[in-house]
């Protein structure tokens, strides 16, 4: 992994796990095992550059994560539920530590940065496209295929929360088990 590539992984745990706010360059640096010089050389422009590309980094890595556990069910209904558990899983295994890997960094710069809000939604607006390939093949209504993308996004983004508030992953084994209802019932 390049020192660039290392920096942004660094980055986006710690602003997934703190926040921007409570991520600094320094702990960046330490945390990377690189000099504080060498943060700064990649991303001269100071810390909403690397925010803004670490979440960017998230986006990369949990597109990648979603179009597997959606690729591993034929079924997109069955692959919803699968995408729930992948998710689960994640989180239980970092001890409910990785959730959205956007979240926070997103509700704490939304409408005072917009580099860092437009990479955030621009991220969503992939997994949304992720998830509606999955839906398209199964003949619903593309009005439908877009707004039950939004669904599935928003639901396993609240089910995360609500799974690491509880430190349990049945919120998102249930919000799985109902989204492949819904997406059931417009077929």
């Amino acid at each position: 992994m390049s020192t660039r590539d290392r920096i942004l992984q660094v980055t986006s745990q710690l602003m997934q796990r703190q926040g921007y706010e409570g991520t600094a360059i320094k702990q960046i640096a330490k945390e990377a095992q690189v000099a504080l010089s060498s943060v700064y050389h990649f991303f001269p422009n100071g810390k909403q550059e690397l925010a803004t590309d670490a979440v960017r980094h998230a986006d990369a890595h949990f597109a990648g994560m979603l179009t597997e556990a959606l690729a591993s069910q034929d079924d997109p209904a069955d692959a919803i539920i699968a995408l729930a558990r992948v998710v689960a899983d994640h989180l239980r295994d970092s001890d409910w530590q990785d959730g959205c890997p956007i979240t926070a960094t997103a509700l704490e710069t939304a409408g005072r940065i917009p580099e860092i809000q437009a990479a955030a939604e621009q991220a969503f607006e992939r997994w949304r496209g992720l998830v509606a390939e999955k839906l398209r093949p199964s003949g619903i209504p593309e009005q439908d295929v877009k707004d039950l993308a939004y669904t599935v996004i928003n639901t396993l983004d609240g089910a995360e929360l609500a799974a690491t508030v509880s430190r349990n992953t049945e919120p998102l084994e249930i919000a799985g088990r109902h989204l492949a209802r819904l997406i059931n019932s417009y077929r």
